[in-house]
């Protein structure tokens, strides 16, 4: 009499194939399983089934826009393309020049930066909705007032980012060029310097800077300097 065998030694190749079938079903059904388990979860973005999307509830401006785009998608894109907010402008898309700035929470953003999926929940603001109807925001008017634009591409992320530094300010927030940690700038005295250091985030390839700060000083409630004394003010720099 032969000695028993192991059994695992004489798996006909039909046993094999039909295991192997049954590990492929089981791991192409994991995907579908953990899309359910993630759409049962409230709070989250629910899949889109069939497309790779997701459905993802924005607050934007006050008002809920729901929208089925990739998890890809950045904030950016999904205002411009999927809401019509071009306002926010795309620069650079790479987080350096600050076209794209908004607001989310009360902080400033890059919008090229952030995915529009990881806001949910949050309140976002961009340019268009500073303004209350008619009536400009303090900041949009002193950008109007102090010509704190030229072409105007940069501008509304240089207004976004000047809302929030005004926020930033009256928080206690202080900067790189803040000398007293313990006693950081009111808006009342807050220098060129400062204002500058904290806009240095967004850039203006028209060199609109000199405009773009006495707008920002005029609605801290300092008097900005005329166009004439600044520019004395800028040939004595250069002089000196």
């Amino acid at each position: 009499m032969h000695p028993p065998q192991d059994s695992q030694k004489h798996k006909t190749r039909r046993n094999f194939l039909g295991q192997a079938l049954t590990a492929a079903g089981t791991a192409i059904a994991a995907p579908s399983l953990l899309n359910q388990a993630t759409a049962a979860q409230p709070g989250k973005p629910s899949p889109v089934s069939g497309k790779g999307e997701m459905s993802v509830t924005l607050n934007i401006n006050g008002q809920s826009q729901t929208l089925a785009i990739e998890p890809r998608v950045t904030l950016l894109d999904a205002l411009r393309e999927r809401l019509e907010l071009t306002g926010s402008k795309k620069g650079c898309d790479h987080g350096q020049c600050g076209a794209c700035t908004v607001l989310v929470d009360g902080q400033r953003v890059y919008s090229c930066l952030a995915l529009a999926v990881m806001q949910e929940g949050k309140q976002i603001v961009t340019i268009e909705g500073l303004a209350k109807g008619d009536t400009l925001h303090p900041v949009q008017a002193a950008f109007i007032e102090n010509d704190g634009f030229q072409c105007g591409y940069c501008t509304p992320g240089q207004i976004c980012a000047s809302v929030a530094l005004l926020d930033e300010v009256k928080r206690g927030c202080a900067s790189a060029m803040t000398a007293d940690l313990t006693s950081p700038p009111q808006l009342t005295n807050l220098s060129e310097a400062e204002i500058k250091e904290r806009l240095s985030g967004n850039l203006c390839r028209c060199s609109a800077y000199n405009g773009i700060v006495a707008a920002v000083q005029q609605a801290t409630g300092q008097t900005p300097p005329s166009p004439a004394a600044a520019m004395l003010v800028r040939e004595a720099g250069v002089s000196a």
